[in-house]
């Protein structure tokens, strides 16, 4: 009987390591995570992924045909190096060719992590089949990928997909990025915890409730409880969540135009700790973008949670190699 082709993916953030040996069709046969050993510097934390890739060769006796793997932070083209990633702490680490150096040699393929997830829910998840699609991932931050004519855009210099730090609000807050007015600033979990803080000081008669699911801690407020609150339908939450989904619908708008996808793939811990985003985006967006870019668009949430970009990372291993997925 012979046995499936099969690739590592690794899914490297500042919190976790993630590794997993995954068949060709998408399936993840055996995995491990451990936390980050950030403080180790770059060469810790590449030990790490080492020693987790060689368990998981022990384990189940086969034969990777490469290792992929996606990193929080900005790529460079054609080399795998980590140009910068602030959770990691990096800048330029020669990431690929690194782990090649000490696994014989082996295909090591690096991209950002949320690429890879869209890269993990086009080819298995809700994006399965399609040729144009935008993913958005809303979590602490957002990013996204972009389909297009069956085709993962990566632009110039490998930056394409930074969906959000495009500019919805002229002279509008402040981002991390540096910039103002971008969608981040105002949908992101943390530019959502950040308004909350400032309702509930505000008002902070309106805010009792957030305020008590964090302990009565203003600092401790995070876009998770804001979640919860809405599903308990606190007014300030719902308020908040209504805002949240104005700000997306009006950067979904734009992208709609711009590429006209078929689908609206959203995932991330905000998506998810509040589904009912995706029908309030929904509203929006219909009454906004072209009509003959809405003929045949469906927006919905992504299917694979927490695997995403780990499954993504391993695909680029089979892409380079020409194998059907």
């Amino acid at each position: 009987m012979n046995r499936p082709r099969c690739a590592i993916g690794v899914d490297l953030g500042g919190t976790k390591v993630d590794i997993g040996l995954i068949e060709e069709y998408g399936k993840i046969t055996h995995r491990i995570q451990s936390p980050t050993e950030v403080e180790a510097g770059p060469e810790g934390v590449i030990a790490q992924i080492v020693s987790g890739i060689r368990q998981l060769q022990n384990q189940s006796g086969l034969v990777p045909e490469g290792i992929g793997i996606g990193v929080a932070g900005q790529i460079e083209s054609g080399t795998g190096n980590v140009f910068f990633s602030p959770n990691l702490k990096w800048v330029n680490v020669p990431l690929a060719s690194s782990i090649r150096a000490q696994l014989n040699g082996i295909e090591t393929l690096v991209t950002n992590d949320v690429r890879a997830a869209t890269l993990g829910e086009w080819l298995y998840g809700n994006g399965k089949g399609c040729q144009d699609l935008i993913c958005l991932y809303v979590g602490t931050g957002i990013g996204g990928g972009i389909v297009t004519g069956g085709r993962l855009i990566t632009g110039v210099s490998n930056s394409a997909g930074e969906l959000g730090h495009v500019p919805i609000q002229r002279e509008g807050l402040a981002c991390t990025c540096g910039g103002y007015g971008c969608l981040e600033a105002y949908a992101g979990g943390w530019a959502i915890a950040r308004r909350a803080r400032e309702a509930i000081q505000a008002s902070p008669q309106d805010g009792e409730f957030i305020l008590k699911l964090a302990e009565g801690n203003l600092q401790s407020v995070t876009a998770k409880i804001v979640s919860e609150a809405a599903k308990q339908e606190d007014l300030l939450a719902e308020r908040l969540m209504n805002e949240t989904a104005e700000a997306l619908a009006t950067g979904i708008t734009g992208f709609i135009n711009a590429f006209n996808p078929q689908k609206i793939i959203m995932g991330g811990g905000v998506i998810h700790g509040f589904l009912p985003l995706v029908d309030l985006i929904k509203e929006r967006v219909e009454g906004r973008a072209l009509k003959v870019a809405c003929s045949v668009l469906t927006i919905e949430p992504a299917c694979i949670i927490n695997q995403g970009s780990l499954l993504g990372a391993a695909a680029q291993i089979f892409q380079s190699r020409d194998i059907k997925l």
